[in-house]
């Protein structure tokens, strides 16, 4: 249930910026908390574009917020762990009162962790999902002292109920949006909206199952490395039913290529492609 005591906490991945050019560009930190089981590649993707959000409503006055729309290359380095802290930075491509269009990255003790190539958010009113004058204060909270870290407590894994299964081939499965979870008091106060990476990360849970299926990765975990065109063409609302299908192409080069679809009452709502490699080498089960 989504409580007054999570906002900038359930779902906020920014605990300090350290850099801050108006408009332009800014650096920022962000703690994982140890005790939490796992921080996936789309919530590191997530940190990436709440902070570029700060530059860009604090750009336009705060008059608007950013929405996810649109990713055009999102290149995935490594996997972080709990305990772990993410360097955050962004580059401002174009802003105004319409759109913010940016490149940004995370790292981990210099390491690149994930980069985010031409990344495209329309802007919104801001004060359709939030107050803007608790997010004015939380920037400038985030640019002094920063937050308290270790506020957020993870997000219960989206079930997925696989409705076909074509091993190796494709999967397709039915989620249902919660009607009420601790990330909407950030995602968001005064109009709750299922986030876009949590979808994504269901996405990539089950062209990770497709791909460990195919005869060439049967003997390796198979690592998603890129993704190319995610886009969310609608908001999906709370309680929504979405049907998920993921289709496997055979593999090229090292590479599995994956088609990504959520669609809801028949309308498509988001899209993605993502390509998979060979990770470490498992052994054999005996």
């Amino acid at each position: 249930m989504a409580r007054a005591s999570d906002h900038f906490a359930a779902y906020s991945f920014v605990d300090r910026i350290v850099e801050f050019e108006h408009g332009k560009r800014a650096r920022g930190t962000f703690a994982i908390p140890p005790g939490i089981d796992a921080f996936p590649a789309a919530f590191v993707a997530e940190a990436v574009g709440q902070l570029a959000a700060w530059v860009a409503m604090d750009s336009i006055d705060f008059r608007g917020r950013p929405v996810a729309a649109l990713a055009t290359e999102t290149r995935f380095r490594r996997a972080v762990e709990p305990g772990q802290t993410l360097a955050l930075d962004v580059d401002i491509l174009e802003c105004d009162d319409d759109a913010v269009a940016y490149n940004g990255r995370a790292s981990v003790d210099r390491d690149d962790v994930i980069e985010l190539a031409d990344c495209l958010g329309p802007m919104l009113p801001v004060a359709d999902f939030d107050a803007p004058e608790a997010l004015r204060e939380r920037l400038q909270l985030l640019r002094g002292d920063g937050a308290s870290p270790g506020r957020f407590r993870g997000v219960v894994p989206m079930r997925v109920d696989v409705t076909h299964h074509d091993p190796g081939v494709s999967i397709r499965g039915t989620l249902d949006v919660p009607r009420d979870a601790p990330f909407f008091a950030d995602h968001f106060p005064r109009k709750p909206v299922f986030p876009a990476t949590l979808l994504l990360d269901a996405q990539m849970s089950l062209a990770t199952t497709l791909a460990r299926e195919a005869p060439a990765m049967r003997d390796f975990a198979p690592q998603p490395i890129r993704a190319t065109h995610v886009k969310m063409r609608s908001f999906i609302a709370p309680s929504q039913r979405l049907e998920l299908n993921a289709e496997l192409a055979p593999m090229h080069d090292g590479v599995v290529k994956a088609m990504l679809t959520a669609k809801t009452d028949d309308r498509l709502v988001a899209s993605a492609r993502l390509e998979l490699a060979a990770g470490p080498h498992r052994e054999n089960s005996r």
